[in-house]
């Protein structure tokens, strides 16, 4: 068995700092970067990108809404047309950046609420794709399992994954259980790892209804901003390792310029 473990990184802002980006990336093989939208700006993409080639790690960029205020979390009723230009620009940015730190943006992981809207509109999601294959054909997507930006990825030509949450409920739908209800997030780092291990064991994955459900995944994100997350990243990581589960990016390393 091998899997990736993705992060959210990188999104702090100024002097405000969310989570342990260093301490996430010594876990992870991926990581998503905000790209200045829902957080994030240039010397924060700039030190996270830094610190991710000097790992190792695979660096993807991860749009949202402009909404530092609700941290992406929330729908800004925008065209079509307006979320294509929304994601081509932040991922820009985070392009921007990357040539400065001397790293290499290798995929696109939409943030929050633009990639839950996604998961279930499709003209969102071929909104975001196109976005994705105008500024480079070259680059990837990652999306949740079963959604429609996961289709929509395949559809266009992307390199399209496929990723689970360590730590989130899922409902029978395939959805994750929204944060308002019980049973959104897990939070013990063993029961985590015990329910990855059987889901890569299986191909199932256990809901809130109590009815497993078929997922695919090429990719596990671990949460960088709740809290204890770096404890549960690491606890994830050796869980996985001890049952036998190799942890390697969904993408080979690119060769940087540094």
């Amino acid at each position: 068995m091998r899997i990736d473990l993705n992060s959210d990184l990188g999104e702090g802002f100024g002097p405000w700092r969310m989570g342990d980006d260093a301490a996430i990336l010594d876990v992870v093989t991926s990581a998503n970067i905000a790209c200045g939208g829902h957080a994030g700006d240039p010397a924060t993409m700039v030190e996270t990108l830094t610190m991710a080639r000097e790992r190792g790690v695979v660096v993807g960029a991860h749009p949202g809404f402009a909404d530092r205020e609700g941290f992406g979390r929330r729908v800004i009723p925008l065209t079509e047309r307006e979320v294509e230009q929304l994601v081509a620009t932040q991922i820009g940015a985070l392009m921007g950046a990357a040539a400065l730190a001397g790293a290499t943006v290798r995929y696109v992981k939409p943030h929050g609420a633009l990639h839950n809207w996604a998961a279930d509109e499709r003209t969102v999601a071929d909104a975001i794709v196109r976005a994705v294959k105008a500024v480079s054909p070259d680059l990837a997507l990652l999306a949740t399992s079963g959604t429609d930006l996961e289709h929509a990825g395949r559809d266009i030509g992307l390199a399209t994954f496929s990723e689970i949450f360590a730590d989130r409920g899922y409902l029978a739908t395939g959805r994750l259980v929204p944060r308002s209800r019980e049973g959104a997030m897990i939070h013990d780092p063993a029961a985590a790892a015990a329910r990855l291990v059987e889901f890569l064991s299986t191909g199932l994955m256990p809901t809130i209804e109590g009815k497993a459900i078929p997922l695919d995944a090429q990719s596990v994100c671990v949460h960088g901003d709740s809290a204890g997350a770096v404890a549960m990243a690491r606890n994830v990581r050796a869980g996985l390792e001890e049952a036998g589960v190799v942890i390697a990016p969904f993408l080979p390393a690119a060769r940087d310029r540094a």
